[in-house]
């Protein structure tokens, strides 16, 4: 049998499914990822982009942050593709219980998942470093260089940047839900970046199934191993 015949079957057969992805997930809706050959690991700046998107970087340099954030983390006009539709007709079809994302973009919700747990935030909030203030990514977008809130204070994205821990309280949902799972779907990333690359080993079932365009580090663990873009290989599947 295929593999996606078998991951086909595996979808009817399950009632707990639980989907991991990355930004494998997004590049379909032109949102570039970072480890590709043309993603944003191997453009050239004043400073590489894991320094640019670190903690310590966004205070010392906060127009450098900005200018790099506008132009390469913002995509307001993306829109979902087969992959995020997919996965929010599962939900819909009360076989997907949570979608886990490394995502900031919040294309998931817009297609519709409703249980979606961002493990590094979303560019839609922004806040007050100050006040505390809320404030959407359209007020980021209509101003310029970096975004000061009414108090004074500056505003941060809510994103999770080098050097910052991620939300243990979201991180041990995402656990729970892996823990309960009877299938675990695996897509978009290479599964190098921790703590979140961990999360798989808390699966107890025997249906991981990990689908990439390229080898990843926990291929050999997986019960099935789809090599394709993610958006045809779920839409596909799923019938969207």
């Amino acid at each position: 049998m295929r593999a996606e015949d078998t991951f086909k079957t595996w979808l009817d057969e399950s009632q707990d499914i639980v989907f991991f992805g990355g930004a494998g997930v997004s590049t379909e809706s032109n949102i570039p990822d970072f480890r590709s050959t043309d993603g944003l690991y191997h453009q050239q700046y004043d400073y590489p982009p894991e320094t640019i998107l670190s903690h310590s970087f966004y205070l010392r340099k906060p127009e450098e942050f900005y200018r790099f954030y506008r132009d390469k983390m913002l995509f307001p006009d993306a829109k979902p593709n087969r992959a995020h539709r997919a996965l929010a007709k599962l939900e819909q079809e009360g076989k997907l219980k949570a979608v886990i994302t490394q995502n900031i973009d919040g294309l998931h919700q817009a297609a519709g998942s409703r249980e979606v747990l961002e493990l590094h935030g979303s560019v839609l909030r922004n806040y007050c470093t100050r006040c505390g203030r809320s404030y959407s990514l359209a007020d980021i977008l209509a101003t310029e260089g970096v975004p000061h809130c009414a108090c004074g204070g500056m505003i941060k994205p809510d994103v999770v940047l080098y050097e910052e821990g991620l939300d243990m309280r979201l991180l041990e949902r995402a656990i729970a839900y892996i823990r309960r799972a009877d299938m675990l779907i695996v897509g978009g990333t290479s599964l190098v970046v921790y703590p979140a690359a961990g999360l798989i080993d808390y699966y107890r079932g025997n249906r991981l199934v990990l689908i990439n365009k390229s080898p990843t580090a926990r291929d050999g663990q997986a019960d099935l191993v789809i090599s394709g873009k993610l958006g045809e290989v779920l839409g596909d599947a799923v019938g969207v």
